[in-house]
């Protein structure tokens, strides 16, 4: 069972980048993205289940970024846009089986990929 994260990058303010994360072993039936800054506790970003059903945001990134999910692919994506350099950090995928209420809390996530760096400077 694997999670595979890409898509991470330097840039400016305002700009735009998209994360994918690719499972492999197994098939998930939730996602999530979750990200931690240096010095700061890992925190929820977003989370969709691959039916479409169901998916949640954090407020700080309600309509700047937009998860979706490729059920074919078992493959979940984030586009970011208008980034700020607070959202610098290294962004996190999760996955799991089922969904759950508990989506916000990385504890509740079973399965993590690699992490990839996302930097919003000018």
């Amino acid at each position: 069972v694997q999670l595979q994260a890409s898509g991470g990058g330097l840039v400016q303010p305002g700009g735009s980048l998209r994360l994918s994360c690719a499972g492999s072993g197994r098939t998930f039936g939730s996602y999530a993205w979750f990200r931690q800054a240096p010095g700061e506790e890992r925190e929820f970003v977003a989370a969709v289940d691959m039916s479409g059903a169901r998916i949640r945001y954090a407020d700080f990134v309600k309509g700047r970024f937009t998860i979706s999910r490729d059920k074919g692919k078992n493959t979940a994506l984030l586009q970011m846009n208008s980034l700020k350099p607070e959202d610098s950090a290294l962004y996190y995928c999760a996955a799991r089986l089922y969904w759950t209420v508990g989506y916000y809390s990385s504890s509740q996530w079973d399965n993590w990929g690699q992490g990839t760096q996302v930097t919003v400077s000018s």
